[in-house]
């Protein structure tokens, strides 16, 4: 509406030219809602509440003496009740664009006074105190302004003498040194975690050498072994063959051997008793006949005939011995002693016909024979008969 005003949520509406008049002053503050304001009677002007920013640089000299140059910032506004803002329009409505230089200059005034009381060290280590201090030593004064103060901060303190930084000189040094003592020992422990993981590195690598060298050796035992297999192998297999071979050899040895024993051998010492036997017995046949055609006896005759016949009994007994599949434990010796037993046999068939004729000197000649036979000397008695 064309006489209807409303101020901003931060702004105070002043109407001036109102007789009715709320508060105790010779305007209307009207904050929050709108209001007619009438034309020619009355004149509405508006006060800004927002916050506002002061920076201050202040060369200060501390108790001490020594210069200091202070830097601070302050933040402030004017203050939601209506006293306040009477107080802040009287004084700052006609030049709101200069409230940040004015409550500055105030803000610096007390930033003097209160700096001038302490010293370097303490405004150092002290600088929340400073700002309080500052701040209530101006709550009054910026009371009657109608500023409320939010905060106040000393940003910066610049010493153009250098005193700050000899005081610090000292402190500064020890923290060096302890910064380079740190960083040595820093330094220190690190050549020693990588000296540590040097030689863990060697010893994981040493032991891996070892490792891979004992797999190494024993996949070179596996290797050879399997190399020899196929050559141990063949080497078994031509060593029991020439066992087996070894053993047949000799199995056809001593086949050989009774095959020799059974077919030269036995059968030449057979044809060789058997000859002997036939020759001894021709001689006493021959010795028989004389002695029985000189006795005339025919009991000797007929010993006579057996005593011929007695060499072909001999022979057949001599062949049958050689054809035979009879086993001789003694060789030469036990063919010997079957046929000297054949002829013993014979030998007695004669001797027994000869006792019948009562010659006592021809049963003892005959006994002798046959001893000497028995012995093979059947030559010798041949030539004594003769």
């Amino acid at each position: 509406m064309l006489f209807w005003h409303v101020p901003a949520p931060n702004e105070a509406m002043l109407i001036s030219g109102s007789k009715r008049q709320v508060q105790d002053t010779q305007f209307r503050i009207v904050t929050g809602h709108g209001s007619f304001v009438l034309p020619v009677k009355q004149k509405a002007r508006m006060l800004s509440l927002a916050l506002r920013e002061a920076e201050i640089a202040e060369d200060c000299v501390t108790q001490q003496g020594i210069r200091l140059t202070v830097r601070a910032v302050t933040v402030f506004k004017v203050g939601d009740d209506a006293v306040s803002i009477a107080n802040a329009a009287r004084r700052f409505l006609a030049e709101q664009d200069r409230m940040e230089e004015l409550v500055g200059r105030i803000f610096a005034g007390h930033l003097r006074s209160i700096i001038g009381g302490l010293t370097v060290e303490q405004i150092i280590r002290e600088r929340d105190r400073v700002a309080q201090e500052v701040k209530a030593g101006s709550h009054s004064e910026m009371e009657k302004l109608g500023i409320v103060v939010d905060a106040l901060q000393i940003q910066e303190i610049e010493d153009a003498t250098g005193y700050i930084n000899n005081l610090a000189a000292p402190h500064a040094a020890a923290v060096a040194s302890q910064a380079r003592i740190a960083a040595a020992r820093a330094d220190q422990e690190a050549a020693e975690r990588e000296q540590q993981a040097e030689a863990l590195k060697a010893e994981y690598e040493r032991d891996t050498s070892i490792k891979r060298a004992g797999f190494e050796a024993q996949t070179e035992q596996v290797r050879a072994r399997a190399s020899q297999a196929g050559p141990l192998a063949q080497a078994k297999a031509s060593q029991e063959v020439i066992e087996e071979q070894t053993a047949l050899a000799e199995r056809q040895a001593m086949l050989a051997a009774q095959r020799l024993e059974a077919e030269v051998r036995r059968p030449a010492d057979a044809e060789a008793y058997r000859r002997r036997t036939l020759a001894q017995a021709q001689a006493d046949a021959n010795t028989a006949r004389a002695l029985s055609l000189r006795d005339g006896n025919q009991e000797l005759l007929a010993a006579n005939r057996v005593v011929e016949v007695l060499p072909e009994l001999v022979d057949s007994a001599a062949k049958g011995l050689a054809d035979s599949n009879l086993t001789v434990l003694n060789g030469t010796d036990g063919v010997n002693e079957v046929a000297a037993g054949l002829v013993g046999q014979g030998m007695t068939i004669l001797n027994s016909l000869q006792g019948r004729t009562g010659s006592t000197r021809a049963q003892a000649e005959q006994d002798q024979d046959v001893t000497q036979k028995m012995d093979g000397k059947a030559p010798a008695r041949v030539n004594r008969a003769a």
